[in-house]
């Protein structure tokens, strides 16, 4: 069977961590097993149980006190250590098992997806280990951008996010997101009509008019949103409905851990 997996992607702060554990928890409500799998070396805190983390590999501050590196240097030279070293990234899944849907965290700098090819090398990688993957990315204006930029480099299916809807004050804002009409962002991003910027803001809405990046809301408290993005993501990945639902405590009788627990 192939394995399925979505990278959870976009700018620092976008809310990847927080997207992780609210699709963690909806999958296992109904009896869908998921796995976390931190690829950030820069992450701290976790509101998800994770997996597997790139940090017991190679640990961000360690890279940047022996190598002198600042903190995007070291976090790009991290993920080329994971590219060398992948045979550690395809242990940790196997321990997975063959039919989990994985999650992974994916680090916020945009030049990972822009210019600098480790994370298409990963998801290179990935893709041999027999995963089918889908990626998403979150963040408006300047996001738009950057989900068409990281669209072309790692050339999977996309579902791009819009989070943290819950935080806007009215509907009417997030509809003029989600519809991307030109006047909006224009009048938003400055009153000159002279101002420079003004053809910045025209950008989304020319993407919007070749149906190139379009987004989905997240709204944490609405789970029909939820529902939503699943159903998206599902159907880019080809996840079947003939995949047995299971319940998100069940174990195989030979793990080992349950063996050890059983003895003490």
């Amino acid at each position: 069977m192939v394995r399925c997996a979505t990278l959870v992607i976009g700018p620092a702060g976008a809310g990847k961590s927080t997207y992780c554990n609210l699709m963690r928890t909806h999958c296992e409500a109904q009896r869908r097993r998921v796995h976390v799998v931190n690829l950030d070396p820069a992450a701290e805190h976790f509101r998800y149980p994770v997996a597997a983390d790139i940090r017991d590999l190679v640990p961000l501050e360690d890279v940047m006190s022996e190598l002198r590196l600042g903190p995007n240097g070291g976090l790009i030279y991290a993920m080329e250590y994971l590219v060398d070293n992948i045979d550690w990234l395809e242990s940790e899944l196997d321990d997975l098992g063959g039919d989990e849907y994985v999650l992974f965290d994916c680090p916020g700098q945009v030049e990972l997806y822009s210019h600098v090819p480790a994370m298409s090398r990963v998801v290179s990688e990935l893709q041999r280990m027999g995963f089918r993957l889908a990626s998403d990315a979150p963040k408006f204006v300047a996001g738009v951008l950057a989900c068409l930029s990281a669209m072309t480099m790692l050339e999977l299916p996309h579902c791009n996010v819009l989070s943290k809807c819950d935080l806007l004050p009215n509907r009417r804002l997030l509809d003029e997101l989600l519809d991307a009409d030109a006047a909006v962002p224009r009048a938003r991003g400055s009153t000159s009509p002279a101002s420079p910027r003004r053809e910045l803001f025209t950008a989304p809405a020319l993407l919007e008019d070749w149906s190139m990046v379009q987004f989905l809301p997240l709204d944490p408290r609405d789970t029909d949103s939820v529902d939503e993005i699943l159903a998206q993501i599902d159907n880019a990945l080809q996840y079947h409905e003939d995949v047995e639902p299971r319940d998100p405590d069940e174990r195989d009788e030979d793990d080992p851990e349950v063996e050890e627990h059983d003895e003490s």
